[in-house]
């Protein structure tokens, strides 16, 4: 695997970055990974450094950086380790990568995405939290360095694939489908008893325990929605939130004399991933094949606002612009923790999402400087609300 595009996958050991790595071993020698970063889990680091050989690794917890330097003492020829938040901003910017894949989960992959960008790398992002906290900002660089912004969430790359030929042609509506998480069917009187455990219990998708929370929320929608804007310079008023258990229609695009065009596929993120690696090519992939003829029953249906507040609530911090959808984005982060910690019941969640949106005196501008205390700022006063909660 020594030649190829050069790739730097930030979030290697979470549920995309295994996935992308997959994509990667399957079509040797078209790609070859110049770093891996991850926070700290150091058994499956090494075991994609055994496989695909980078030549940095970044780990952010300096603990655990040093336990694998110690391992790395008896390899032959180890790759150079880059410790704390820094060296994984570091190592998105190496020279011998154009592409950067951008899969940390949370705040925490704002920075390195924007260093990524500002070193002239295209990015392959999967850290829709980049685009909620600073929208504009993000979409500014990447006009100013030239660099391309690939979607690889399922709906958005969808989106991205619906809308391309079609340029300049005027769009009705963006209209993105959720499952509905596990608790689609649970009455609003028994949402506040359910448990992490159950909430962790993705119908339809494998993924970490934020996102996958955020699914059961119906937060993670709203998150898309405000990506969706920025991705696509949409107004929030022509893009709707529908209901699609079966998961197979990933996004839809309405255009203006009323024909809509819709990407289908197999569940499995493997493909938006290989999407955005290989763009604009398409080659063979690893997802199975539609069954038309076995019979496929779709259906869409309106998501419940009243039982899953966190759709509308994110909605509005993103209308409100400035730096509220980067308060929504933090007191969401820290609401979910405190609940995966059995610290606050599941309606909690926007309960407290809410009260610190409420509390909050938004700054129209939206510079990193803003957008770093806001974040700051919403995560204490989450953790207020949480007590309050108890």
């Amino acid at each position: 695997m020594s030649r190829g595009r050069g790739i730097i996958l930030l979030g290697s050991t979470g549920s995309i970055g295994r996935s992308t790595l997959e994509v990667v071993a399957r079509h040797p020698g078209r790609w070859r990974i110049i770093a891996l970063a991850a926070n700290s889990n150091i058994r499956l680091l090494l075991r994609q450094t055994k496989i695909f050989k980078p030549q940095v690794i970044a780990i952010a917890d300096p603990g655990a950086a040093e336990k694998i330097q110690e391992t790395f003492r008896t390899w032959n020829r180890p790759p150079r380790v880059l410790a704390g938040r820094q060296g994984i901003r570091k190592a998105a910017t190496l020279p011998g990568a154009d592409l950067v894949v951008s899969a940390i989960v949370g705040t925490a992959g704002l920075l390195p995405t924007l260093d990524a960008i500002r070193s002239g790398k295209d990015i392959a992002l999967a850290n829709k939290e980049t685009l909620v906290m600073a929208g504009d900002l993000i979409i500014r660089a990447v006009k100013k360095y030239g660099v391309k912004l690939l979607p690889v969430d399922s709906e958005h790359a969808a989106l991205a694939q619906c809308l391309r030929g079609h340029e300049g042609v005027p769009v009705r509506r963006l209209i993105l489908t959720a499952s509905g998480g596990p608790f689609a069917q649970v009455p609003a009187a028994q949402l506040r008893k359910v448990t992490a455990q159950k909430a962790l219990r993705h119908p339809t998708w494998l993924m970490g325990p934020k996102i996958t929370v955020d699914s059961s929320t119906l937060m993670n929608k709203g998150l898309e929605v405000i990506e969706a804007h920025h991705l696509f310079g949409i107004p929030y008023d022509r893009i709707e939130v529908v209901i699609h258990s079966q998961s197979i229609v990933h996004s839809l695009v309405e255009f203006i004399d009323g024909s809509v065009l819709a990407q289908m596929s197999s569940p499995d993120m493997r493909l938006p991933i290989q999407t955005a690696l290989t763009d604009p090519e398409r080659i063979s992939g690893m997802v199975k094949p539609l069954r038309f003829k076995s019979g496929l029953d779709l259906s869409f249906g309106p998501p419940d606002h009243r039982r899953f507040p966190c759709l509308r609530i994110a909605c509005q911090a993103g209308q409100r612009a400035g730096t509220a959808p980067t308060v929504l984005n933090a007191a969401n982060e820290t609401a979910v923790q405190a609940f995966l910690d059995r610290r606050l019941d599941f309606m909690g969640i926007p309960r407290v999402v809410s009260r610190v949106l409420r509390r909050h005196r938004n700054n129209e501008k939206a510079n990193i400087k803003n957008i770093l205390k806001a974040d700051a700022w919403a995560r204490g006063a989450a953790k207020e609300a949480i007590k309050c909660s108890l």
